[in-house]
């Protein structure tokens, strides 16, 4: 009915994900979180079915539908296991929605799936994805429940609970006669515009008597004639009822959320909650000095319990952070205590994670402790609302109302639901109950009343099953990997450390709990070397580009690894604590080994220096002075130059003044890899000038631009936006909204994109990264587009319709890094408007042509190393089994004598324009240049294996319908050869080599060429296409095949003897060149005695092989006979029509860009993109089968 009206608010998802290629640590599949403190289950969102969450839960609390469900056995529902069983009847849509019931009263787990129901209901992933209106979905289901159930006791199910009736009475004013008119209804709808509340809504649509007069007579039967009347509907003064569900959308017409308020009659839940926290004596600005902002574990306690629902998203927090003191977790506490993620996970008996890492709350205990010593030792935090156990009070006072949203379930007070009948989040559906319906004692705080004793089991199996997963996911998460090396095994020189033998023998990898402490790792070592003596030391090393370096000594048996904060993955050295093979260790971060090119005048034998200048590598400590570079290279003294440039390739020198000597290199700001120049004091810049380089001093550009692409007016549509290379994000995106006078509420629903120099909008960049983090250039283009970036669990993905792509075309899509490839390409299907099941995905490789196919269907983008900003294209064609090929067979005619291999209708000299041949148009003038296009007609393809040879390859493809109508005798007359770029590419040789030797892969497509006589080429020998040159005209004959023998080696002059030999003819008498058709030009192959005078390189330059000729199978040679033509030039007027057409076509390419970025005023062409179309309302519908 509404189509795509609804869109979900995806505010508690994580932006901490950016497409950088970064190799992710693979996660177990974790079971389900357990249900959180209000023991309430929530139900977790498809993609777009908050509005059937919403009245499911609904239905779930209402005591009398849930028990008249379970009411009903197996023996009338029938059971699941028999559903595809042709002849039974199973009523799915009751038994799923019994087991979903059951779940979410038994199972503990956080959220419940209703991925079952759905599938019960027929619904594809489509339907999952789009929103409709809760009121249709509830009239919907509850009449596919009573298809369901005909037949059943339960047949009149919603009748009896949800029927209702309108009587309408009709009083004549002069005989009194009463006509009564009967109307039932499910539900009632009412208009609240311009009333002051839900009674006088009610009273104007269905109490208020309405009077029939003047022009509006009414025609009493018994009068027979008109008159004057009254029309009032009967009040139902027998029931009052009791709101106990409100069904809340938030957004308006076009896109919002639906969730709900549930008063918990049987008091199932746990009504528990954090009182206000308006008591300022939590405030941060009551913080009493400075050390307590210093300490980060203060502030996210006091952040955290600021929150009613002690629950947060983890970017939420640091954005509330920020606020707060204001300064970002990055540029406070990052450098010293590393990112916000890592801090929470390393204090874990502090903070809890969510599985997805995607929200953080403070654990009980520690939330209690934290609100003590911030109060000093005020209330206690957790108060419960009343004295009595949960689930005991049924006073009316006291009700028990929890708002549930997808998964999450917290709960709420009465009075503060009032608040929800007004602005965009306001109540829109609402359902009662009989004031008069009394509970039995027994269900109260009792989840497993009247459940059937088969989903009992079920449940109780369940549970187990669980506790098990979840035993083995915490021993699992709990372990770390450390990696120990022993320090016997290492020597130090050149600064760091260095294995002895190997790395493999240095290192030793152990698993280990991170709860245990120091003394029990240390312990545990002891144990694995049993030929330790002596003390032991461990201590934390990391690799730096110079080798292995020490860092800290990890003290405090008693500690914890989590508290000593040892991470996964963490290096750990093992010895003495003083000395590694004799040699005292220096340790400590102020003397990490710093590797760093120093650039130094080379000396000669008389010990004077050249002009030339020796790049070596020099390892120092970060604290050593820079002076001593002078010693290190043995040179007395001089002039040091630093390259301050930030871009790798790029130079611009400065000089370190003479006073700055004595710093240290951390001091000076260098780095690993940083480049110094030494020079003598008298040289001045002689040096750089003769290597082409010059010092600069460095303007740097600190602003980014930031365009508006949000599809809003603004005054302004782009603005330059104040940074550096430590700005977060999140901060410049504030900004830039402030600055382009944006809504306030961009801030929650918008992110930034780069732009590249084309004008395309790339990979969202995450809210909580640097500049330098996200590989930002300063003075770069960005663009504030609507929509969150991916979370942490999700990727940007690029896609498009079939390999030849142009940029700018592809579409977008978010999906999580944990579906399959087969479900990426059904969800990227639907978005193309595609169907049928003959797709495939292949990876765009670097230069934008469709690479390998993802074969793996079943595997994760995750498992496949996919990250955000890859490029997906859909293939048609369904992928081979593993293990086999599909390989598109081409037939290939030369231009030549072969004419006898030729068709009957002689398709192969015909320029096709459906696909089925490739050709280029030739050019007038050059008859006899065979290094025009060759054609290429399409067979068909061969489905073979990999483990087949060439032969039998060959035999199938002339076993192809299109093959018929070429008479060839055998596959021995057939020559293979690869495509590569419309034409024929590597020669196949070896006709009994098997397919895998050849590695071809699965985009691998085969050209055959028909032969004269049967051919078996061997490794060492060269097919070339030879032309000789007609004497007197600027052409050449057709080619003839020359098989070289490069067994003597791959000489110009075993070549030339081999051509001269082939057409009879002095081989002082030649000239030949190599063709160069890219190009249009000819390079000739000098003689040997050519190559010799040239230079004393002979051997290196005399192989064909190498540069510059890179000689291979099918090449085109041109030969010209001095005995007839002495003419020096190679080329043709194709060649000269060629190389005009090129230059041509370079100048109008840049003269349409240039116009290009006139015409669009250097905005991308995303800026210009219209806001995406609303979908066709489409109608929502539950089938159920036929049980009359």
């Amino acid at each position: 009915m509404f189509g795509d009206l609804f869109e979900e608010d995806y505010s508690s998802m994580s932006n901490d994900h950016y497409g950088k290629g970064k190799k992710l640590k693979t996660k177990a599949l974790e079971p389900p979180a357990p249900r959180e403190f209000t023991n309430l289950s929530g139900i977790r969102n498809q993609g777009g079915t908050c509005y059937l969450n919403s009245l499911l839960q609904t239905l779930h609390f209402t005591p009398e539908f849930r028990e008249a469900l379970f009411s009903l056995g197996p023996e009338e529902l029938g059971s699941l296991e028999d559903k595809d069983k042709p002849d039974a009847k199973v009523r799915i849509i009751p038994l799923q929605l019994q087991r979903l019931f059951a779940q979410l009263l038994l199972l503990d787990q956080e959220a419940a799936s209703t991925a079952d129901l759905t599938d019960s209901f027929g619904w594809t992933s489509d339907e999952e994805m789009r929103q409709h209106d809760v009121q249709e979905l509830n009239r919907i289901l509850f009449s596919a429940l009573e298809t369901s159930l005909v037949g059943t006791s339960g047949h009149d199910l919603i009748n009896r609970l949800y029927h209702g009736t309108i009587v309408n009475q009709i009083v004549c004013k002069e005989c009194k006669n009463v006509s009564e008119k009967q109307e039932d209804f499910l539900d009632l709808t009412v208009a609240v515009r311009n009333v002051s509340g839900l009674e006088d809504a009610l009273w104007n649509m269905y109490v208020e008597e309405e009077v029939f007069d003047y022009d509006n007579l009414y025609h009493c039967g018994t009068c027979d004639r008109l008159v004057k009347a009254a029309k009032s509907e009967l009040d139902d003064l027998e029931y009052m009822y009791d709101l106990f569900s409100v069904i809340i959308h938030k957004g308006g017409c076009y896109g919002g959320h639906y969730h709900v308020y549930i008063k918990d009659v049987d008091h199932l839940g746990n009504w528990q909650f954090q009182e206000d926290k308006s008591n300022p004596d939590v405030n941060l600005e009551d913080l009493q000095n400075e050390e307590e902002i210093d300490d980060p574990l203060m502030i996210l306690k006091a952040v955290l319990l600021q929150e009613e629902s002690n629950l947060i998203s983890v970017d939420q927090l640091g954005q509330k952070l920020l606020k707060k003191i204001g300064i970002s977790w990055n540029k406070k506490y990052r450098k010293q205590y590393g990112p916000l993620r890592k801090f929470l996970q390393l204090h874990s008996q502090i903070f809890l994670l969510s599985s997805d890492e995607s929200t953080v709350s403070l654990l009980k205990d520690s939330s209690l402790q934290a609100e003590s010593d911030i109060r000093r030792n005020d209330q206690q935090l957790l108060k419960t609302l009343t004295s009595e156990p949960p689930g005991l009070n049924d006073r009316p006072s006291c009700p028990h109302w929890f708002d549930i949203n997808d998964s999450k379930v917290q709960p709420i007070k009465e009075k503060d639901i009032e608040q929800q009948f007004q602005g965009k989040e306001s109540a829109y559906m609402l359902f009662y109950r009989k004031s008069q319906l009394q509970r039995p004692p027994e269900a109260q705080a009792n989840p497993r009343y009247r459940v059937p004793c088969h989903l009992l089991n079920e449940m109780d199996a369940a549970n187990i099953e669980l506790q098990i997963q979840r035993a083995e996911c915490d021993s699992t998460n709990n372990n770390f990997e450390l990696r120990l090396h022993l320090g016997p095994h290492y020597h130090f020189f050149n600064g760091a450390l260095h294995p002895v033998v190997s790395q493999t023998e240095s290192m030793w990898d152990l698993t280990f709990d991170k709860r245990k402490t120091l003394g029990d790792l240390r312990q545990s070592i002891f144990q694995l070397l049993e030929f330790w003596e002596g003390d032991m030391v461990l201590s934390v090393a990391k690799f730096v580009p110079a080798g292995l370096h020490v860092y800290q000594t990890l003290d405090g048996d008693h500690l914890t690894l989590c508290e000593i904060e040892i991470a996964d993955g963490e290096d750990i050295f093992v010895w003495n604590g003083v000395e590694v093979g004799g040699i005292q260790i220096p340790a400590g971060s102020d003397c990490e080994p710093l590797l760093l090119n120093v650039l130094h005048p080379a000396t000669s034998s008389e010990e004077e220096q050249c002009q030339q200048l020796i790049d070596s590598p020099y390892v120092f400590p970060s604290n050593a002075e820079i002076g001593s570079v002078f010693t290190a290279c043995a040179i007395p003294d001089g002039v040091i130059l630093v390259n301050s440039a930030e871009s790798v390739g790029e130079e611009s020198w400065t000089t370190i003044p003479k006073e700055d000597l004595k710093k240290t290199f951390r001091e000076q700001g260098l780095r690993n890899g940083s480049s110094l120049l030494i020079q003598s004091s008298n040289d001045g810049d002689s040096l750089l000038t003769k290597r082409g380089k010059w010092i600069t001093s460095v303007n740097e550009v600190d602003w980014l631009q930031v365009k508006n692409l949000c599809q809003l007016d603004s005054e302004e549509e782009q603005v330059k936006i104040s940074a550096t290379l430590n700005t977060v994000v999140f901060d410049i995106r504030i900004k830039a909204i402030k600055e382009l006078k944006l809504m306030k509420e961009l801030a929650e629903d918008s992110c930034l994109r780069p732009i590249d120099r084309n004008g395309k909008l790339l990979c969202p960049v995450p809210d909580n990264y640097t500049l330098k983090e996200a590989e930002l250039k300063m003075g770069s283009s960005l663009g504030l587009c609507p929509g969150k970036a991916p979370t942490s669990s999700q990727l940007f993905l690029f896609f498009a319709v079939g390999s030849d792509v142009q940029p700018g075309t592809e579409m977008e899509i978010i999906v999580e890094e944990t579906i399959s490839v087969r479900d990426c390409l059904k969800v990227m299907l639907e978005k193309s408007g595609l169907s049928g099941d003959a797709w495939h995905l292949r990876k765009m490789d670097w230069c934008y042509e469709a690479g390998e196919a993802l074969c793996e269907e079943d595997a994760a983008l995750k498992e496949l190393m996919l990250s955000s900003g890859d490029t997906l294209l859909l293939i048609e064609g369904k992928l081979p089994p593993l293990g086999f090929l599909k390989v598109p067979i081409w037939w290939y005619q030369p231009r030549g004598p072969l004419h006898h291999w030729k068709s009957h209708q002689d398709q192969t000299n015909c320029t096709f324009s459906q696909g089925g041949v490739w050709r280029a148009n030739s050019i007038q003038d050059a008859p006899s240049d065979v290094h025009a296009e060759v054609s290429l007609r399409y067979l068909g393809d061969v489905e073979i294996s990999e483990d087949a040879t060439l032969g039998e390859l060959k035999s199938q493809a002339m076993t192809l319908p299109s093959f018929l109508e070429f008479s060839i005798p055998s596959p021995a007359f057939l020559r293979a050869w690869t495509v590569e770029s419309r034409r024929p590419g590597r020669l196949l040789r070896v006709h009994c080599q098997r397919l895998r030797e050849y590695k071809l892969g699965q985009r691998t497509e085969i050209c055959l060429e028909p032969l004269q006589k049967e051919e078996n080429l061997g490794p060492q020998h060269v097919l070339l296409r030879t032309q000789m040159r007609l004497p007197g005209k600027r052409a050449y004959a057709l080619p003839v095949d020359l098989v070289w023998d490069t067994a003597r080696g791959w000489t110009a002059g075993s070549l030339r003897h081999q051509v001269a030999d082939f057409y009879s003819l002095p081989v002082e008498k030649i000239e030949i060149a190599k063709y160069l058709p890219e190009k249009f030009e000819w390079l000739p192959v000098p003689s040997w005695n050519q190559q010799i005078t040239k230079r004393k390189k002979k051997k290196k330059q005399d192989n064909l092989q190498g540069a510059p000729y890179h000689l291979k199978d099918g090449d085109t040679i041109g030969i010209k006979n001095l005995l007839a033509d002495d003419d020096d030039d190679f080329s043709t007027v194709r060649d000269d029509i060629g190389r005009e057409k090129q230059k041509a076509f370079a100048l109008g390419k840049n003269k349409s860009q240039e116009a290009l970025r006139v015409r669009s005023g250097d905005v991308p062409s995303g800026a210009e993109t219209p806001a995406r179309p609303r979908g066709p309302e489409a109608s929502l519908s539950i089938h159920v089968g036929s049980f009359r």
